[in-house]
């Protein structure tokens, strides 16, 4: 599955590059010491040579020695690795390090210039790869001049040796560049994607009601996205704006017609036909539900983006019934409030007032003697208002709240009540669900969201 995550993105490239420039780095590291190290080795092998060839001597009987043993004590250490020959061209081994014991170096058979250091890469005892650096000189005895070929030789297992262990001491301090060089790419990602955190934060301010418009505070990069956002704003409040005046018009426009239409339900009650009189009257009455309820989906449709989307539960539980007790049905009654200090929720204020009173009012009509209203709060606001009035049967549950739905006739009402608070928990993604009560009624229940941060 593919991720979709910016930052991870970036992430991930700045991990494959900096992976790819330390391995690069550490083989060009690694070459580079190799090659000063082989240079050191070819400077100490030089300067042995020069060393070994200051120590010939020839006596009175043109008998070629050295003077003085060489101070490397790996010279007199057999097969250690290093050596020095020196042979003319009667005898090859004329003279030998005690190092090379039973073996001789097999110098090329190649024509040497006086003077001249030579370099090779031959075999040598034991499977060694030897470096060795060759001159030819001249010695003088009492009879003629003498031709010799010095060699020095060194094993390249130091050289490998020492290139294993730089890269071993090496690798501790790679991989501790590696993760700071990751850290460092961590705050410069977090840092080039802040401004993106910023305007999600002003979009979800947008949405909560606390502002209008993303302020022109961002970087010149983002600045684009910026601006077409509030572009879209803009086109977007003017829709609703004339969303809203078409549906005030419309409701405007309907009103006179249905004044007429119960004027004329009067004048043909005072004919005497009353049944036609009942019959415009039913139905303007439900012209006039209707009409209301669609303007309740149009407003919840259009205002609340517009408006923010918080509210105080415990102000307008409390408003409603206030609001309640003052009527008939509502002063006969005992509420039981079971509320905490303090509560927002993510709806707007008159959404959240239209829901409890449509609730709240469908209670106290059913109710005999006492509404019980709970809220409580977890991962969101769950409100349970309660009735011991007679109550729903369980197989007719799954019915209520559907529109124009009425499940008792003998009590006033047009059914919308239940169907609208639906339609307001739609426009908010909430949750309506009924079951029976504790006190042997209807038990509402409601899940509403936080407000959004």
């Amino acid at each position: 599955m593919r991720n979709r995550s910016l930052r991870f993105r970036l992430l991930a490239a700045a991990a494959v590059s900096v992976s790819l420039a330390l391995v690069v780095a550490a083989f060009g590291l690694v070459i580079l010491f190799e090659h000063h190290v082989e240079r050191r080795l070819e400077q100490e092998l030089e300067t042995d040579l020069r060393r070994l060839i200051a120590r010939i001597k020839i006596d009175s009987d043109g008998r070629i020695y050295i003077r003085n043993e060489m101070a490397d004590p790996r010279f007199e250490e057999p097969l250690s690795g290093l050596y020095w020959q020196i042979q003319d061209d009667e005898r090859p081994t004329l003279l030998r390090s005690r190092s090379l014991w039973d073996a001789m170096l097999d110098l090329p058979k190649d024509q040497l210039n006086l003077g001249v250091v030579h370099r090779h890469m031959l075999d040598g005892p034991v499977d060694q790869s030897l470096m060795v650096r060759e001159q030819q000189v001249i010695v003088r005895p009492q009879t003629e001049a003498r031709r010799l070929r010095v060699a020095v030789a060194m094993d390249r297992s130091e050289l490998l040796t020492a290139r294993a262990a730089f890269s071993a001491d090496m690798l501790p301090y790679l991989a501790l560049l590696a993760l700071a060089l990751m850290g460092a790419t961590w705050i410069h990602v977090r840092m080039g994607l802040s401004p993106l955190d910023h305007v999600r934060r002003g979009v979800l301010a947008i949405r909560s009601g606390d502002m209008q418009r993303l302020a022109d505070e961002y970087p010149d990069e983002v600045m684009p996205l910026v601006d077409e956002i509030n572009e879209l704003l803009l086109a977007r409040d003017d829709a609703v704006e004339r969303a809203r005046a078409w549906t005030a018009d419309l409701a405007h426009g309907l009103k006179t017609p249905l004044t007429v239409l119960g004027a004329d339900a009067q004048q043909l009650r005072k004919t005497g036909h009353s049944d036609m009189a009942d019959n415009l009257d039913q139905l303007a009455q439900s012209m006039r539900q209707r009409v209301d309820r669609e303007l309740i989906r149009a407003r919840l449709r259009t205002a609340g983006a517009l408006v923010p989307r918080h509210a105080d539960m415990v102000a307008v539980v409390n408003g409603v019934i206030a609001t309640l007790v003052r009527t008939p049905l509502g002063s006969r009654l005992v509420w039981h409030v079971e509320l905490p200090e303090a509560l927002e929720v993510g709806m707007a204020r008159d959404d959240l007032t239209e829901l409890l009173g449509n609730l709240m009012d469908n209670a106290s009509k059913w109710a005999r003697d006492q509404v019980r209203i709970s809220v409580v709060q977890d991962d969101a606001v769950r409100i349970v208002i309660e009735d011991d009035g007679s109550g729903v049967p369980d197989s007719e549950l799954a019915h209520l709240g559907q529109r124009g739905v009425r499940l008792d006739e003998q009590t006033a009402g047009s059914g919308l009540g239940l169907a609208i608070a639906r339609d307001i928990l739609d426009a908010y993604d909430g949750q309506l669900s009924f079951s029976r009560s504790r006190l042997g009624g209807l038990a509402v229940s409601v899940v509403v969201s936080l407000p959004i941060t």
